[in-house]
């Protein structure tokens, strides 16, 4: 991780002076939030604010006249309740494990229709793939294994120091590939293309101001249609000039262009929302229509409040979590202190609903039949950066309709939350699989390896007694694997979901770890509604010495039997001249599944394997290494 990243992960804030909240009192009889009427009432605002934080720092410099100047106080938390108070959810859509995947959908996605940004993706009969700050394109079909172009993932003339591309979609024949740039100070889109003889070229890059956007879990971007959507969290800045720190767009090619605004104040949104001025955030959604021949098209809408976030995007909406403040301190406990944004796609202005605790992260969240679910933590701190590994505290299920959101003045109740008996709190895994809730830890616990909830319909916590750790929990169609370790073994555990949770049967890779934490290391491709076959990267699981490997098992009827391994050859660790993204944050292998043909990416190789009867063995593999480093 670059030392900015890894700098603002470690920050923890130890000093505030005054509180805000936005100026304008809430329409009690709106169903949104009010945004601001004019430029003029905007700058009034902030010109508000820092009149008040002057008169802030000078009551706080007066009291604590004498203090040593290189002593800072620590505000103390109040003492919260001992549990989080009830609450009830209604969902988010996950996607649909009945649904027929798209021919081109190879990224294990959270919600149907919803592409999430990734290191590799299908396009035709080419696999496009995002590794070390290059684009290659590599031919996949029936008959062919064949490496055919590369491109640096950023433009001609573009320096990429300080830069990392980190994730890549693609709409139509346009290759998206989304970075972060601490030396330009934002986001950077990059627009390529690909030919229909899978060459690559550069179109153009976009410079998006943001702040780091990193989660260890999340990602950036989402693409639905041909609409790229961001969520952009960002300071604003009291001390120099304000309109520098609001999201804007300019294109960058040889020279960096003029930035364009694409936030008037009229779309920027107060939620009433108390913060100190050095967390006051804007809370920013963009979309960027993209076309194979038009240049990008971006809008944004933004909502002020803390910088404490989780976002999730289900087909029709954005919702954005805001905690309390005080969850710089791991303490969201106080009823009703966070604010839950909706914020539509279709151009309507966003709703609010205050809510109590935070979610772990984006997995937390199901939009379904009129309902948000939401699993929540009373010590949970959001998913930016780090913070999703954090303490959760005491768990509660948030179900609520989605009539329930409105203005800023819109409130859970206590009917809406129902406490979660999970004895967990670090490391924490959750995910809605069908009609229930998973939730359990990344450490093994003696007293369970997780809970399954029922969160539609009335009914107990089932505890799984799966004698592993919880590291990763996923659909099996209607049904969940959940996959973990167990001393120096990974386990991975079958879960019936209908009527009652329960665990079915288990296998063991001995000497084993997954190499992949994030979601999209995983793929299931089902045969029919009770077949069908996972892979999952591997570290170990070799005779001799530790190999990188993609384990693939076949699941029929929740039995779960061994398929083999493909194996990436012994690395030469040739040097691959890299200049950009020269860590894989975001992983280096996939398990990719085409029709019949099945497929390991590991690093720089693709090895291509087939099914025979119970087994998967290698046919061909592509080594597309840069040239320049062989």
């Amino acid at each position: 991780m670059p030392a900015a990243r890894l700098l603002l992960a470690l920050l923890i804030v130890t000093s505030s002076f005054s509180v805000f909240a936005a100026s304008a009192t809430p329409n009690a009889s709106s169903q949104h939030l009010s945004a601001f009427q004019s430029e003029r009432a905007f700058q009034d605002y902030l010109k508000k604010l820092k009149q008040q934080e002057a008169k802030q720092q000078q009551a706080y410099a007066k009291e604590n006249a004498g203090a040593a100047a290189d002593m800072i106080a620590v505000p103390s938390p109040p003492s919260p309740p001992a549990t989080l108070q009830k609450v009830e959810v209604t969902g988010s859509k996950i996607a649909d494990s009945n649904a027929s995947k798209e021919s081109d959908g190879i990224t294990n996605v959270q919600t149907q229709g919803v592409d999430e940004g990734g290191i590799v993706k299908k396009l035709d009969e080419y696999l496009i793939v995002l590794r070390r700050g290059r684009l290659f394109t590599i031919k996949a079909n029936a008959s062919q294994l064949q490496a055919v172009s590369t491109i640096n993932a950023y433009g001609p003339g573009i320096s990429p120091d300080g830069a990392w591309y980190d994730e890549m979609l693609i709409s139509g024949r346009t290759v998206i590939v989304v970075g972060y740039s601490y030396a330009r100070g934002g986001t950077e889109i990059g627009l390529f293309r690909v030919s229909e003889t899978g060459q690559l070229s550069y179109r153009n890059t976009y410079h998006l101001r943001s702040n780091d956007y990193f989660s260890a879990r999340n990602f950036a971007s989402r693409l639905i249609g041909n609409q790229l959507i961001f969520y952009s969290p960002m300071s604003l800045n009291l001390y120099g000039n304000a309109n520098d720190s609001l999201p804007a767009v300019r294109a960058w090619q040889k020279t960096p262009g003029a930035f364009k605004r694409i936030l008037p104040a009229e779309r920027i949104y107060q939620s009433g929302q108390s913060t100190s001025s050095y967390d006051l955030t804007l809370h920013s959604v963009t979309t960027c229509t993209i076309s194979d021949q038009s240049n990008l098209d971006c809008k944004a809408n933004a909502v002020l409040g803390p910088s404490s976030r989780v976002f999730y995007v289900s087909s029709d909406a954005v919702y954005v979590w805001v905690g309390p403040e005080s969850s710089w301190y791991g303490d969201a406990r106080k009823p009703n202190a966070s604010m839950l944004l909706r914020m539509p796609l279709n151009g309507q202005s966003p709703q609010a609903l205050r809510v109590s605790g935070n979610p772990i992260d984006q997995l937390s969240f199901l939009e379904r039949a009129g309902y948000l679910n939401v699993l929540v933590g009373s010590r949970s701190n959001g998913d930016g950066m780090w913070r999703s590994e954090g303490k959760a505290g005491s768990l509660a299920l948030l179900r609520v309709p989605l009539r329930a959101f409105g203005s800023a003045g819109a409130r859970s109740q206590e009917k809406h939350y129902r406490p979660v008996p999970a004895p967990f709190d670090y490391g924490l895994q959750n995910r809605f699989v069908g009609d229930w809730l998973i939730v359990g830890s990344g450490y093994q616990h003696k007293q369970s390896s997780a809970f399954a909830i029922p969160y539609a319909r009335a009914g107990q916590a089932v505890e799984l007694d799966l004698q592993h750790s919880t590291e990763r929990i996923e659909a099996l169609g209607n049904d969940a694997v959940v996959i973990g370790s167990s001393g120096n073994d990974l386990v991975f555990s079958s879960i019936r979901l209908d009527n009652k949770a329960t665990p079915v049967a288990g296998y063991i890779q001995r000497n084993a770890v997954q190499s992949e934490s994030r979601t999209h290391g995983f793929f299931y491709q089902a045969q029919d509604t009770q077949s069908g076959i996972l892979g999952l990267p591997i570290l170990g699981g070799g005779d001799e010495r530790p190999t990188a490997a993609v384990k693939y098992l076949r699941n029929k009827n929740l039995q779960l039997s061994d398929m083999g391994l493909l194996v990436a050859a012994p690395n030469a660790r040739l040097n691959d001249n890299c200049k950009a993204s020269c860590v894989d944050w975001y992983g280096n292998a996939r398990p990719i599944f085409i029709g019949n043909r099945v497929y390991a990416l590991m690093g720089y190789e693709l090895v291509e394997g087939c099914v025979a009867g119970d087994s998967i063995v290698e046919l061909r593999r592509v080594d597309y290494t840069p040239r320049a480093a062989r």
